[in-house]
C-alpha cells in the first residue's frame, strides 16, 4: 500500500512529483528567487539557500528551518521554495570542505545578507588562509576598525555563509576558540580538519 501524504490522502510519490513540477515551472517563469535544501554533515544538519547569483545562506538548523526561512523571505524575497537539485553543486562543495578534500569554496556566492560593517568583516574573513587562524582583534584591525573587536565577534556570529566563508578561523587572542554559530565542537572539528597533515 503506498505511503499516504498529508495533503488530502494523496500518496507521497505524486506529491513529490507535483512539487518538482512546481519548482521547475516557477524557475521557468522567473518566480523562484530563493531555493533551499537541507544537508546532513559531520558538523550538523545545515540549511542551504541560494539565489540565482549563488549560495546566499548556510545555517545550522537544517532540521528545523522555519525561523531561517522566515528571515530569508523577509530579507530577500517571499518567493522561497525547496529545490534541492538547484543546490546540489553547492552541497558537494561544502561537503568537500568539511571532509578536508577542498581548501576553499570556489562556487558562486551571493553576499546580499552581509551588510554594513558585517560585510567588511566577511570580506576580511575570506582573506584568512586555509589552516591558519586570526584573532578577533586582528580581523578588526584588518577591517579598519581596530577597536571594534566585539563587533567583529557579532559579525562572525552573523556570517551568512559559515564554512564557505571561514569565520571558524577567527579565535580569541588567548587562543580559546570563542563562539561559533554551529557550536564550539563544530568549530573545533573544522579547525582540526584544516590542521591535519595533508589538510
Amino acid at each position: 500500500m503506498p505511503e499516504v501524504g498529508l495533503l488530502g490522502g494523496i500518496p507521497e510519490a505524486p506529491i513529490a512529483a507535483l512539487h518538482a513540477r512546481l519548482v521547475e515551472r516557477a524557475a521557468e517563469r522567473g518566480l523562484l528567487d530563493v531555493a533551499y535544501r537541507s544537508l546532513d554533515t559531520a558538523v550538523g544538519s545545515l540549511l542551504l539557500a541560494a539565489t540565482p547569483a549563488g549560495l546566499v545562506s548556510v545555517t545550522f538548523d537544517g532540521r528545523d528551518p522555519a525561523a531561517t526561512l522566515e528571515r530569508l523571505s523577509t530579507a530577500l524575497s517571499p518567493r522561497v521554495l525547496e529545490a534541492p537539485a538547484r543546490l546540489d553543486d553547492a552541497a558537494r562543495r561544502l561537503e568537500a570542505l568539511i571532509a578536508g578534500r577542498a581548501r576553499a569554496f570556489d562556487g558562486p556566492l551571493d553576499l546580499a545578507l552581509a551588510r554594513g560593517f558585517g560585510r567588511d568583516v566577511v570580506e576580511r574573513l575570506r582573506e584568512i588562509p586555509y589552516g591558519e587562524t586570526r584573532s578577533y582583534a586582528q580581523v578588526a584591525a584588518a577591517a579598519g576598525s581596530p577597536r571594534a573587536v566585539r563587533a567583529v565577534g557579532t559579525a562572525c556570529r552573523r556570517n551568512p555563509l559559515p564554512i564557505a566563508i571561514p569565520c571558524h578561523r577567527v579565535v580569541r587572542s588567548d587562543g580559546a576558540l570563542g563562539q561559533y554559530a554551529g557550536g564550539v565542537e563544530a568549530k573545533r572539528l573544522l579547525l582540526d580538519i584544516e590542521a591535519a597533515p595533508g589538510g
